[in-house]
């Protein structure tokens, strides 16, 4: 039994007896985890709680600690509990039966199974403007919403994965005006250009696109450019937009691909432009006009807008352009759009898109994009119709996506403000010795400063794929340094395996609105918070078994079969050596290892993947003192032997498949 039910036996346990005992109906049971084995592996602090409902029901004066004994009676009933102890003035202590707990949990696999049928979830993420390669920044994005993924997937959810693709938006208008008027070419030239580059065509775009941001700064004027482009895009058609539509495209292209190499993958690309050309918009328009959701504005600085109120922001000018949905010249904002997107994403709008197949993965996985086309593939899937959806948005579009929220809460009361969750971050930032690695020139002011920012207008960003390919460098230096001998090939997937290994972990362990700054020197440590150091744990622990194989001249899965029934023939042995001086910090490590289940819960729960890389660091630390104080192949006691295996294996199993949850993938050495 995993410790999650034995929690929920235990809490249901102590429920029944409050209203058998007492004729106390408790609504929720809290219960802590006390911070050293030594003193339980649950702890009930209810007895107090109960104490006080008595009194108010009956009047009567109870003494704690004698409703803790009546409780502990029952909490012993379990042949799971091994014993239960009152402490102080009536804290219930428990403590598992160890021995039986290790034979029942050796072959935890950790995760519930997604049931196919069960209501979906929708995570959006990445959607990066289409206009120029993805940066450091979008990475996190991406990363924080991938592990998100894998965590509701390892929490049992059925998960689709969308990349919206804004393709009729101010940054594709842009690289649209450099190809045309600075660069005056046309669709057909532009494919040769293409055709010719040394660079990747993503790459190109980046610094045209910073080429236009200075074109407009030299004169207001040139921006009357991109209101004519805009135009172009709205328009769904003419040889502006099939330019448009093809330089956004050929980036999408390339940005799966860079995501890709981070193990990020998408099962949809919905599209604005489909948004707008079958009507999605106007449909949610209507929706809201008739339900008094939005008024026309016919006086003062909003005249002539649609508006969407809220309460708890009226007269404050902060955040009025967020609540504008349609502007006084008839174009729809961006908080209009995604509110008519959301409703979809959650199957209340009524209208569907057409799909196509975009592209097909090495491993044959799909990735499907929306389409203006009449025709759907039949092979298509069902997207849309989730549950809930998690938006994963950076801070500055917090008010946004309330706006969004409460706007789908207010036309839908029945589906309510928790179906739209925003799982929001802060933004990433270099450390001056990063930047100066990467080639920046840092004035004398920038080298003092914490952290230096980025700006993709500005050109003064680090592409994501130079990023990795530094860290895949650094990382494959060190690889042949360790081992020479071992073929290129090798060496090179174990160093793209640290290096996302180190860049996903160094995004992960701070919390989402902690503002990120990246050193290469740190994400690469062997030692410290990092993935290097989980991944290394792994290694070693895997190497010892090979080890241990090699000396008793078994295969691996036969000594773990063979340890696997030691430890549930020899109950009492098992026992005498958790009891022993070693005892607690076995018992810590079995302890810690089975709780990845409920850290992912927890992960899940409050949407805060830092839960589950701290959880990773923590037992990989664990490991490494195991490693220490214990040698397994030196150990003649063979009961003794057989459960620092089975801890092993269990605590291997439970660091390689939450580094696996967050996107790390262990290599073979390190």
């Amino acid at each position: 039994m995993s410790i999650l039910k034995l929690q929920e036996t235990l809490r249901e346990t102590v429920k029944k007896t409050a209203l058998e005992k007492f004729d106390i109906d408790l609504g929720q049971v809290p219960a802590e985890v006390p911070p050293k084995t030594e003193l339980g592996d649950l702890a009930f602090p209810i007895a107090f709680e109960l104490a006080k409902q008595i009194k108010l029901a009956t009047g009567e004066k109870q003494n704690p600690r004698q409703i803790a004994e009546i409780l502990k009676t029952s909490l012993e009933s379990f042949d799971f509990v091994g014993k239960v102890e009152v402490a102080g003035p009536g804290y219930l202590n428990v403590f598992y039966n160890r021995a039986k707990f290790l034979a029942e949990n050796s072959r935890n696999n950790f995760f519930k199974t997604v049931d196919e049928n069960s209501p979906k979830v929708c995570v959006e993420h990445t959607s990066v403007n289409p206009n120029k390669a993805a940066h450091i920044g979008h990475v996190r994005n991406s990363v924080l919403g991938d592990t998100f993924v894998r965590i509701l997937r390892a929490n049992g959810k059925r998960v689709e994965v969308q990349n919206y693709i804004d393709n009729t938006g101010v940054q594709v208008a842009d690289v649209v005006v450099g190809f045309v008027h600075l660069r005056k070419m046309d669709l057909a030239q532009i494919k040769q250009l293409e055709a010719g580059l040394e660079i990747p065509f993503d790459y190109y775009c980046w610094d045209l696109y910073t080429e236009v941001g200075k074109f407009y700064a030299e004169n207001e004027e040139n921006k009357k450019f991109r209101a004519e482009t805009l135009h172009e895009l709205e328009k769904g058609s003419g040889e502006i937009y099939e330019l448009a539509d093809y330089v956004a495209t050929r980036n999408v292209e390339c940005i799966l691909r860079t995501m890709n190499r981070f193990d990020i993958r998408y099962d949809l690309l919905p599209r604005e432009s489909e948004i707008l050309h079958l009507h999605f918009w106007q449909k949610a328009f209507e929706l809201m006009k008739e339900r008094g959701v939005i008024h026309f504005e016919n006086e003062g600085k909003n005249k002539g807008c649609w508006v969407m109120p809220f309460e708890s922001h009226e007269g404050t000018d902060e955040h009025d352009a967020d609540k504008i949905l349609v502007r006084s010249n008839g174009t729809v904002t961006y908080t209009g759009k995604d509110i008519a997107y959301q409703m979809w994403k959650l199957g209340l709008l009524g209208l569907d898109f057409n799909y196509k197949l975009f592209q097909a993965y090495d491993d044959g996985k799909e990735v499907w994009i929306t389409t203006a086309e009449q025709i759907t593939d039949a092979n298509a899937p069902s997207f849309g119709h989730s549950e809930t959806v998690y938006n994963v948005i950076d801070t500055r579009q917090s008010y946004p996506q309330e706006v969004v929220k409460k706007g789908v809460a207010t036309i839908f009361p029945d589906k309510g403000e928790a179906a739209s969750v925003h799982l929001s971050y802060e933004m990433v930032a270099l450390s001056p010795a990063a930047a100066e690695e990467l080639g920046f020139e840092l004035s004398d002011e920038d080298k003092q400063r914490t952290f230096v920012e980025m700006s993709g207008r500005k050109g003064l960003g680090v592409k994501a794929d130079d990023l990795l390919d530094r860290l895949e460098s650094d990382a494959l230096r060190e690889v042949e340094n360790r081992h020479p001998d071992i073929s290129n090939d090798e060496k090179q997937s174990i160093a793209h395996r640290i290096a996302v290994g180190a860049l996903r972990y160094f995004l992960l362990k701070y919390t989402k609105n902690t503002v990120v700054v990246f050193d290469f020197k740190e994400a690469l440590s062997f030692e410290g918070e990092t993935g290097v150091y989980c991944q290394n744990a792994a290694v070693r622990f895997n190497s010892i078994f090979k080890k241990v194989a090699e000396r008793f001249e078994t295969g691996e899965n036969e000594l773990l079969e063979k340890s696997f029934g030691t430890i549930e023939s020899e109950n009492e042995e098992v026992a005498r050596i958790f009891s022993s001086e070693i005892g607690h910090d076995l018992w810590s490590l079995v302890i810690l290892a089975s709780r990845l289940e409920e850290i992912i819960q927890q992960a899940a729960a409050v949407t805060e993947p830092a839960i589950l890389a701290k959880y990773n660091f923590n037992l990989s630390k664990a490991m490494h003192l195991f490693h220490h104080n214990h040698r397994i192949i030196s150990e003649e006691n063979p009961v003794k032997r057989a459960v620092l295996i089975v801890i092993a294996d269990l605590t291997r199993r439970a660091l390689t498949a939450g580094l696996r949850t967050m996107g790390i993938e262990v290599p073979e050495r390190m």
